[in-house]
């Protein structure tokens, strides 16, 4: 019997082919090393050095059926001395979500609900419905997912499940007034609370698909696509973002869209400030990037920030085949009237 705290033959066994698999090219001795110190002594350094070898299939011809028969693995002598192998990447593909549309897009951004303006966003729906869209974009924070903040949070206001009542009865008011046309669902800085949130709570189950956030605000029953991981959607030439994927710093200067400008180079459309503002710059040769940023559809005065410089407003973005765009970026008045900014 092993001495307490000190691992059996089969459980040495078994790490020492665990190392092999997960380090196949790191030198006999180092993973010998690593063995060593992780049977808590039951090994000296040689014992564990000539183990790793049988199982990396160097400790003699008659042993390698051996090895192979138990998941082992075969590998030419060498010499000695360290060797690197580039690991394999763990990085994830990340690609623009593509719109494929042509005519006019709508464009809503930070709803915020249960904290919405209900003038605002009946004027800016009714306005859309009028304009005979072809899509449309919830532009992040859609909702406010309050109460699973990392924020101070005011006691009398956590209600998490009135949270999702309110914003399925939303997204099925939304889905009800646009019956035929795709709407896509991008996840702001807000909705980024619920995966945190799991993270934090639950990461156990946290990658199950029915913790997705789909699942929960039930997407799939109204036809929504999910576009996470901070991807921009692309509606013909023009890059959609909510706003908070370029960081913070100079990103919310006095006009927005120029602040989009100046870390992206590149033309733009935005929520995220709650601002319509719009900013352009050709170059050398008179090609224009023109940002743009939009206002809210959210109550303009949250505990947080009373005093502020939002506005009210959305954008309608009208593609053409080629690729080609105009953008409407509309304000809306306090009584709900819709203006051209």
């Amino acid at each position: 019997m092993p001495a307490k705290g000190r691992l059996a033959g089969d459980d040495l066994s078994s790490l020492a082919r665990k190392l092999v698999a997960a380090h196949p090219d790191a030198p006999a001795k180092t993973l010998g090393r690593r063995l060593q110190a992780e049977s808590n002594g039951a090994l000296t350094l040689d014992q564990a050095y000539q183990r790793i070898r049988y199982h990396l299939g160097i400790h003699g011809k008659r042993n390698r059926k051996n090895v192979v028969s138990v998941g082992g693995l075969v590998r030419e002598p060498r010499q000695a001395g360290q060797v690197f192998a580039m690991p394999a990447s763990k990085a994830d593909g990340w690609e623009p979500h593509v719109l494929e549309v042509t005519g006019a897009v709508g464009i809503l951004s930070d709803i915020h609900v249960p904290y919405h303006s209900e003038t605002a966003l009946r004027a800016a729906v009714d306005a859309l419905a009028g304009d005979d869209i072809q899509a449309l974009v919830l532009n992040g924070d859609t909702a406010d997912f309050y109460a699973i903040s990392r924020w101070t949070k005011n006691p009398s206001k956590r209600n998490f499940k009135g949270e999702l009542v309110a914003i399925r009865e939303l997204l099925g008011w939304i889905r009800q007034t646009f019956p035929e046309i795709p709407i896509v669902f991008k996840c702001g800085n807000h909705e980024e609370r619920w995966e945190h949130w799991l993270w934090q709570h639950a990461p156990e189950i946290s990658d199950e698909p029915e913790m997705g956030l789909d699942h929960w605000l039930r997407l799939r029953e109204h036809g929504i696509e999910l576009v996470k991981d901070q991807r921009p959607i692309m509606a013909g030439r023009l890059p959609v973002l909510h706003g908070h994927e370029k960081g913070k710093g100079i990103s919310a200067p006095v006009n927005q869209a120029r602040g989009a400008f100046l870390r992206l180079h590149h033309t733009v459309l935005e929520g995220h400030g709650h601002r319509t503002s719009g900013h352009c710059e050709p170059d050398m040769f008179g090609a224009e990037v023109f940002c743009w940023s939009t206002g809210c559809l959210c109550d303009l005065r949250p505990e947080y920030a009373r005093i502020n410089k939002w506005n009210h407003g959305f954008a309608v973005a009208t593609i053409h085949a080629d690729g080609s765009f105009d953008v409407a970026n509309q304000r809306i008045t306090a009584d709900g009237k819709v203006r051209s900014s």
